[in-house]
């Protein structure tokens, strides 16, 4: 028996600011996008990854209004889980998020005692994403 992963969801308040700094900053590419009324999804590629996707949704996006404003609330907080990545120039890609509009910056490169070199930021919907360096 085989298993992988094949997408991450994450939450995001204003679909265009995400597009702009997933595909714009980070390099994914836009592969779909679903509208369906006020809400949409966006599925994004990375050219070293194509079997893993990137699944941007809004929260009130095929939820009840009660559960999307619970989840709203928590992106607002900054609670919901981050998203890691690894990139090949951990330096390059930081100036490049740091610079980006709507970027929080949590935590320059730095060497972890869990043994990987990494950097935190916050996207402009306020996930955070670590960006450690590939081996």
């Amino acid at each position: 028996m085989s298993i992988s992963v094949s997408g991450v969801h994450v939450t995001v308040d204003d679909p265009e600011a995400a597009v702009a700094f997933y595909r714009d900053t980070l390099g994914f590419t836009v592969s779909n996008r679903v509208d369906q009324g006020e809400h949409s999804w966006i599925t994004l590629t990375s050219e070293s990854q194509p079997g893993v996707n990137i699944v941007l949704s809004q929260p009130h996006g095929g939820r009840s209004q009660e559960d999307g404003d619970a989840l709203a609330a928590l992106l607002a907080k900054g609670a919901l889980n981050m998203l890691q990545l690894r990139a090949d120039d951990l330096d390059a890609t930081f100036d490049k998020l740091a610079s980006a509009p709507g970027v929080e910056v949590l935590q320059e490169p730095a060497d972890q005692f869990w043994g990987v070199r990494d950097a935190a930021v916050r996207d402009p919907a306020g996930n955070m994403i670590r960006i450690a360096q590939a081996d």
